[in-house]
């Protein structure tokens, strides 16, 4: 079960809401997504290999001040997250398929998982959840959205179908 949503002292409180980043590849997008979760209170959870480093400027660049507001574990392995996790439902973000963001009664406690910039989640781990597909509806013909873009969209329809907790 998850903890309880913490403050962190600027009158912030940390939703149940969590984003997972898998094998993330660009510091400048999980820099902002970074500081999407930090002004949406979800805790974000970065699976290795990662395609940079912690201390890369280009991250902190994108994340600015925001950095040290952060919720945010690193797993060296998806099993490792999936049990910190805690049997939260799973939303797998793909192009492959899926039902529309839009159509999904997203809780409290979900868990929003994008894959990297170049492929996407795995196939195995995809294969593993395959009632969990959730797409962001775009245009056929196209790889994909910006990963930033695509978890923003993800998380403020989320927080939106729970009326935004704590936010103004």
């Amino acid at each position: 079960m998850p903890g309880p949503a913490r403050n962190d002292g600027r009158g912030v409180r940390n939703s149940p809401l969590q984003v997972v980043l898998v094998e993330p590849e660009i510091p400048s997008n999980t820099g902002n997504i970074s500081r999407t979760c930090v002004v949406t209170g979800c805790r974000l959870h970065l699976v290795r290999p990662l395609g940079f480093s912690l201390e890369d400027r280009y991250l902190r660049r994108a994340g600015l001040d925001y950095w040290p507001g952060l919720d945010v574990a690193v797993h060296d392995s998806w099993s490792d997250c999936l049990a910190a996790l805690g049997g939260r439902t799973l939303r797998l973000f793909t192009t492959r398929g899926g039902q529309p963001h839009v159509a999904i009664p997203f809780g409290s406690e979900d868990a929003l998982v994008f894959g990297r910039e170049s492929r996407g989640l795995p196939p195995s781990l995809l294969e593993a959840h395959p009632r969990s597909w959730v797409r962001v509806p775009m245009l056929p013909n196209w790889r994909s959205l910006n990963l930033g873009n695509a978890v923003s969209i993800a998380v403020y329809e989320a927080l939106r179908q729970q009326g935004f907790p704590g936010m103004v």
